[in-house]
């Protein structure tokens, strides 16, 4: 299988291509929520760094359910007090999983914030395939404050250091403001070792063409504005 590249810069090139290398499914934990995902059936699946590269394409990230968002999305889906009735912003959200759970469980608004414009097209396919209406943006709002917003949703953002620092030092500060901050995290190395409140733990299936293991045993944390 091969990739090929979108046949425009569109929305709807975009939306074709999402289309055309993924398959819609539900991944393991999650049967609620159909995502478009690359699978062992599917170009992107196996499509090698310098594949993408000949196609001017970025990372696929979006087209598949990491642990950490996965986490979250399950934990709100079997807790919707958290986002009933509140204004949520679901922060890096890859394929929209942990958004199209807020908004199953019933939240006011679901914002859902990428700065991959192939993620903003996923986002938007998936959330259609689940019924459920989001403001999708793209936009890299890190630093900002965020009025309006009650809860944030952040899943694997602690994988990289520079990243993982500047975006904590944010989503600190938000909560320290009142909004509840919302983590999902597998044990990745640039998680902080405090300030944090564990709400719920999962053993999560993964691949180990994308992990070093079959399950990862992630948490779902609220940040603190402390640590």
């Amino acid at each position: 299988m091969t990739i090929t590249a979108p046949t425009s810069d569109s929305d709807a090139g975009r939306q074709a291509f999402v289309r055309a290398n993924t398959e819609l499914a539900a991944a393991p934990l999650l049967p609620e929520i159909l995502l478009h995902l690359a699978t062992q059936v599917t170009p992107l699946w196996e499509a090698t760094e310098a594949n993408l590269a000949a196609c001017n394409l970025p990372p696929p990230y979006w087209a598949f359910a990491w642990p950490g968002g996965r986490a979250v999305a399950r934990h709100l889906l079997d807790n919707p007090g958290l986002v009933a009735g509140r204004r949520v912003l679901d922060f890096a959200s890859g394929s929209g999983m942990a958004a199209i759970a807020a908004a199953k469980a019933g939240a006011a608004r679901v914002a859902a914030v990428e700065i991959d414009d192939f993620a903003v097209a996923a986002i938007g396919l998936n959330a259609g395939a689940n019924g459920v209406t989001l403001d999708v943006l793209r936009d890299d709002i890190v630093g900002r404050p965020l009025p309006g917003i009650d809860v944030i949703l952040a899943g694997d953002v602690c994988y990289e250091r520079p990243m993982a620092e500047r975006v904590i030092a944010w989503l600190r500060g938000l909560a320290r403001g009142g909004t509840l901050v919302i983590l999902g995290d597998p044990g990745r190395a640039y998680l902080p070792k405090s300030g944090l409140e564990a709400l719920a733990r999962f053993a999560v299936p993964t691949s180990l063409d994308l992990e070093d293991r079959e399950v990862r045993d992630t948490t779902v944390w609220r940040l603190l504005g402390e640590g």
